[in-house]
């Protein structure tokens, strides 16, 4: 396929958003609300596609923190009823009262495309090596539809929601999977099983070890000791690869959000109980079908044999569709290099991750951004208006209105957590865990820091960021708080 180069290129193509989840259709109404043609590619049959695997799962944040303004805003030129906002929706509700509807708004159907799998972001004429005349260029999305055909999209900006979900981590305690863990991928699941519906048979009175240590876990833990008191058979396990509990089970009472909390606090119960088995520092090598069941080596205690594993080991970003794009990645976490010491779990102990946009998101490829669960690479600690919050200020900036792209309206609530359990945190005050919860008219420079910063603890990150009239120039990031 061959394009001609039209004096109005790129001004009057879309700006193309890679997801049709909660973020990337916020992207779609923001673009919307300030003239701009969103154009929204989802690789599955609906909106929501991954929201969906987990759909049986109840979110621990209200509908207050799981809704956009800008798309509550076009949804209200419409029928539709707002939820309760203080009520908590499980993944199923959030896509049929709130996607599905807004996928079907007048002003954004027509720009929602399904079943469409973007498969390789480039620019038109460039690739990586090239740089004459790059910024110019416009984007190619090269798209795969539901009946095999590929063709290829222009675009004037591209923003990557496409999320992790589908790209969970292994059970190897080496960033490989474990010996054994291929040949048994039908004894694992990865990510949060329906334990109390549709895989109920698969998990009642067998023996059942869950690996992770994030909320994703205490979800999969709660479920399985429901089902061990209706089905005393049932036998459960907890593997973690930490050494020490530490923070493990959050900030309790003390965490903004009162079921965030409660999940930690009922886990610690059925430990301190003795109702749950916790072994920590499990480092998985090696995988073994025996007679007495799968047996695993790679750990100090002794666990027995076992039916079933879950692994909520957590979630990696692909990046193979945008390889021929130049971006600042942080080599450990896989985020934007500016955002990576806020969310880096290995300086960060605050538990909540100040407000930010364009700014940290920002790579030397112009007008690409990476944002959702996607743009924390590896790191767990997303929330929802995290997310909307970036998409506002990226729209904004791409629409040239950089006082808006700069100005924080976000306040996050707080988590409970802070402290230097890990021995790399700059966040070592009792009251920094703020999660950046600062007035609606604060700059980002003002908001920045959460606590006193010990840069001698962190280790310096380069960063890339964009700053009108002055192009891309690095940044230093020398603590976890800013």
């Amino acid at each position: 396929m061959s394009y001609s180069m039209p004096s109005e290129f790129p001004s009057s193509l879309p700006v193309a958003i890679i997801g049709a989840g909660p973020i990337g259709l916020a992207a779609a109404a923001h673009l919307l609300r300030r003239g701009e043609t969103p154009l929204l590619f989802e690789a599955g049959d609906t909106v929501g596609a991954s929201v969906l695997r987990w759909g049986h799962v109840r979110l621990f944040s209200p509908w207050r923190y799981m809704l956009d303004s800008q798309a509550v805003s076009l949804l209200e030129e419409t029928s539709w009823r707002a939820p309760d906002g203080e009520g908590y929706p499980t993944g199923r509700e959030l896509v049929e009262q709130y996607l599905e509807p807004l996928s079907q708004v007048p002003a954004l159907q027509p720009h929602l495309r399904l079943k469409t799998r973007v498969l390789v972001v480039t620019r038109l004429g460039y690739d990586k090596m090239k740089t004459p005349g790059r910024e110019e260029a416009p984007f190619v999305l090269r798209v795969e539809h539901a009946d095999g055909d590929e063709e290829d999209v222009l675009a004037k900006a591209v923003i990557d929601a496409s999320g992790t979900y589908q790209q969970p981590n292994t059970l190897g305690a080496h960033g490989m999977p474990a010996l054994g863990e291929r040949a048994l991928q039908q004894c694992i699941f990865y990510g949060i099983p329906d334990v109390l519906g549709k895989d109920r048979a698969r998990y009642a009175g067998r023996r059942v070890l869950v690996v992770g240590s994030g909320h994703s876990a205490f979800n999969a833990l709660l479920e399985l000791e429901a089902l061990a008191r209706e089905e005393p058979a049932t036998q459960l396990f907890w593997a973690i690869r930490r050494k020490e509990a530490g923070q493990l089970y959050g900030g309790g009472e003390s965490d903004a959000l009162a079921e965030r909390g409660q999940l930690g606090a009922r886990i610690r119960r059925l430990v301190d109980s003795g109702q749950l088995r916790m072994v920590s520092n499990v480092q998985i090598q090696k995988l073994s079908q025996t007679a007495q069941g799968i047996s695993l080596a790679g750990y100090e205690a002794e666990l027995p044999p076992v039916d079933e594993i879950i692994a909520t080991t957590g979630f990696r970003p692909d990046l193979s569709l945008v390889n021929e794009l130049r971006l600042a990645l942080d080599p450990a976490v896989e985020s934007p290099a500016v955002l990576a010491p806020l969310i880096d779990p290995n300086v960060h102990s605050c538990g909540t991750v100040p407000p930010h946009g364009v700014d940290e998101l920002t790579h030397p490829e112009a007008n690409f951004y990476i944002v959702g669960m996607k743009s924390y690479g590896r790191a767990p600690t997303f929330l929802m208006l995290t997310g909307y919050e970036q998409i506002r200020s990226i729209v904004a900036a791409l629409t040239g209105d950089w006082e808006s792209a700069r100005r924080v309206e976000l306040e996050l609530p707080e988590t409970g957590v802070c402290s230097v359990d890990n021995g790399g945190s700059c966040c070592a005050s009792e009251s920094c865990g703020t999660g950046g919860a600062q007035e609606p008219t604060a700059t980002r420079e003002e908001s920045a820091s959460c606590c006193t910063p010990q840069p001698a603890q962190v280790p310096v990150t380069l960063g890339v960021r964009q700053f009108p009239g002055k192009g891309l120039q690095v940044v230093a990031q020398g603590n976890c708080c800013g």
